[in-house]
């Protein structure tokens, strides 16, 4: 996401235009979860939009919608697959990875489906899948079939880690819907290609995020050290504190990769009009 009510005034300026929320959110930190198009494709314009209002090394994850991933299951997919590299095709260069967010009950007896849809897909383009069978996690032979299989055709694990939803308070309406409809799937620091995907959940209190997040900035630097390119999202329940708390974590990796180059300095959040006497 890139709108969020509780950011104008708080993370970007409080004037931020509708529409404009994008190129704010753009010049704060370098990457976005697309999760709408899991639901709907933009129209051609909306995509010129996206592509044309963000930096050239911005970075986006759009999922390929749910009618590929979950109504079909990645059978017979090659019009829906087409239409959204169409229709998505000014944001391109910028779409680092493609998202592949697979349903619970895509099992391991289906191994064979992904890895036929993935050598099927346009090249020149990253992919990355995120599973949710429990079978994936069992730190046997058939996990060691995904991870295996990903690593052949180049494709990344994305990594969700939602232990400190499952840790914090459930007081507000945002901790409780997290708590009832959040995967929760054990954590798997594995990549299998160049662009290891973390997908982060923490708690709806910002200071309570580092502890959590404390392994991944070690993990990350530890990939950057190696030379990955590794994407972390940091989601809270409401998300209201999300981009300062991802400028928050990459600054502490930046502490420990030094020629890593600091974000640019955030604006005035303020409205000034606001403050005249």
């Amino acid at each position: 996401m890139w709108t969020n009510p509780a950011w104008p005034g708080r993370s970007i300026p409080a004037n931020t235009p509708s529409g404009g929320e994008l190129a704010a959110y753009s010049a704060l930190v370098s990457a976005v979860e697309g999760n709408t198009t899991f639901y709907a494709l933009p129209s051609p314009d909306t995509a010129q939009r996206w592509g044309s209002s963000t930096p050239d090394d911005f970075r986006f994850m759009f999922k390929f919608p749910r009618t590929v991933t979950h109504d079909r299951k990645l059978r017979q997919t090659d019009e829906l697959v087409s239409e959204f590299f169409d229709v998505l095709e000014p944001c391109l260069p910028k779409m680092h990875p493609v998202a592949i967010q697979l349903p619970a009950s895509f099992a391991p007896g289906d191994l064979d489906v992904l890895e036929r849809f993935l050598r099927g897909l346009p090249a020149g383009v990253r992919y990355a899948v995120e599973v949710r069978h429990p079978d994936f996690f069992d730190g046997g032979a058939q996990e060691r079939s995904l991870n295996d299989l990903l690593f052949n055709v180049g494709a990344d694990r994305i990594i969700l880690d939602s232990r400190a939803v499952f840790a914090g308070p459930r007081v507000t309406p945002a901790e409780h819907e997290a708590f009832e409809n959040k995967p929760r799937v054990p954590v798997r620091a594995v990549a299998t290609n160049d662009t290891p995907i973390v997908r982060f959940i923490g708690q709806t209190a910002p200071e309570a995020n580092p502890e959590f997040w404390a392994p991944w900035v070690a993990t990350t630097a530890r990939w950057l050290r190696d030379g990955r390119s590794p994407i972390v999202f940091i989601h809270t329940p409401d998300n209201a504190a999300a981009i300062d708390l991802a400028r928050q974590f990459y600054d502490e990796v930046r502490s420990l990769v030094g020629e890593l180059a600091p974000l640019p300095e955030a604006p005035p959040v303020a409205d000034p009009s606001l403050f005249e006497l």
